[in-house]
């Protein structure tokens, strides 16, 4: 019986698709990624604004304009300076922004109604690792708190109000803060004063005499070593090795409209993020770049030092850590583990923002578009887990491993929950 021409049998199939793989394994590489951009998976959307705060881990949203990898995906990244976390949230909502470098913690609260309007997000890819720190004031060292223990030891023997800045309700800061406090024994509802302080803020605010500490985002936690009027009690790395930080955060809304748009803002980030980690020179070029007026506006020797891993705690102490600020490491950084997302939700839990237990993986799984960044990832041949899910320790010594985030949240001898 003769074969239908129009009936392709597996084995044609299969015949078909390998030769196309051949052909295309012989173009070179830039052609290939650049296809990607072309016919029915061009950007929708070509022209895209980036909202960022004037932080060192905007530097890959940054650096992608910067270097034209934007151009190379077919799109032009427009970073626009924000002035607060609740603006950048507040021009995400709006549509005024169309994705922003972002605190993870905002985009889970926002999606879950908490510390905002509710409106359903997504995260398309995390920007860094590490990188972050808790300054604690001059007042404290000198009357001996230079770290949590003696921290905690101080506040039970003054009794004052002791203030503490995080940067938004939600956001991975307040987090740090929260739980470095209650390791030590500390309630951060009950046994201080919590305020928000925009990151650019920060400094100025501790130097006029407004806190006894804060948590951000370098390069505000060396400023105030350089400044003489804060010492650094911990850096977020030494609370969790490799934890997530910031994000790339849009609207669920952007990506079911804007899905290649979308796929293209990953790819030029994420080529930026590997760019950035590449070398030594790359992260000092990348350091004079965004230390521009027009990006963190800071001095060059503000940024640099902590981004190579060269720290001081402002006490006459200096190490070398391997766990500072990351972009990339192999694609290690930037794959959105939903194990991570669904601990900023356990936090929540614990302090009470959520007053009862959300479907944890659920909302996970619909933030994080890990499909979208496999498919970018996979362009730019990053490597990729084969698992989503990740086990990490904190400083208290306990096991974050996701597989039941409703015990998790609960077991916590300090909590409000």
């Amino acid at each position: 019986m003769n074969e239908n021409p129009n009936r392709k049998t597996p084995r044609r199939k299969f015949l078909k698709q390998a030769g196309a793989a051949a052909l295309m394994s012989l173009v070179p590489e830039a052609v290939r990624t650049g296809a990607w951009a072309a016919g029915s998976d061009a950007p929708e959307k070509t022209e895209v604004k980036i909202g960022f705060i004037p932080l060192t881990d905007c530097a890959s949203v940054v650096m992608a304009s910067v270097l034209g990898f934007d151009k190379k995906y077919g799109i032009k990244i427009t970073p626009t300076k924000e002035a607060s976390w609740a603006s950048v949230r507040d021009k995400l909502i709006n549509g005024d922004i169309d994705a922003a470098h972002v605190l993870l913690g905002l985009i889970y609260g926002i999606h879950l109604g908490v510390g905002g309007p509710k409106k359903e997000m997504a995260q398309l890819m995390t920007l860094n690792h590490n990188g972050q720190a808790i300054t604690l004031s001059k007042k404290l060292a000198d009357a001996g708190a230079v770290d949590g223990p003696s921290v905690a030891a101080l506040m039970k023997k003054e009794k004052r109000d002791f203030t503490f800045a995080q940067t938004f309700p939600t956001g991975t800061h307040a987090m740090w803060l929260y739980y470095w406090l209650a390791a030590h024994g500390i309630n951060p509802m009950k046994d201080a004063k919590i305020i928000t302080v925009p990151p650019p803020q920060m400094v100025a605010n501790m130097r006029v005499g407004n806190m006894d500490g804060y948590c951000v985002g370098e390069p505000w936690g060396h400023r105030a070593i350089a400044d003489g009027i804060g010492i650094t009690g911990i850096t977020t790395q030494d609370i969790w090795k490799d934890h997530p930080e910031k994000v790339l955060g849009t609207t669920g809304e952007f990506v079911q409209k804007y899905p290649n748009t979308s796929r293209a803002m990953i790819m030029a980030i994420l080529e930026a993020s590997r760019w950035i980690d590449a070398s030594l020179s790359n992260r000092m070029k990348m350091a004079d770049t965004v230390a521009n007026t027009a990006y963190v506006n800071t001095s060059v020797d503000v940024i640099n030092q902590r981004i190579l891993g060269r720290y001081q705690n402002g006490l006459g102490k200096t190490w070398d850590d391997p766990n500072h600020m990351k972009f990339f490491n192999d694609g290690y950084v930037n794959f959105p583990y939903l194990s991570d997302g669904m601990w900023f939700l356990t936090q929540h839990r614990r302090w009470g923002l959520l007053k009862e237990d959300p479907d944890y993986l659920g909302v996970a799984k619909q933030i994080n578009k890990i499909d979208l960044y496999r498919q970018a990832a996979s362009q730019l041949k990053v490597s990729v887990p084969k698992d989503a899910m990740r086990t990490s320790k904190m400083i208290d010594g306990v096991t974050w491993d996701g597989k039941d985030p409703k015990k998790y949240a609960m077991s916590f001898p300090i909590k409000m929950a």
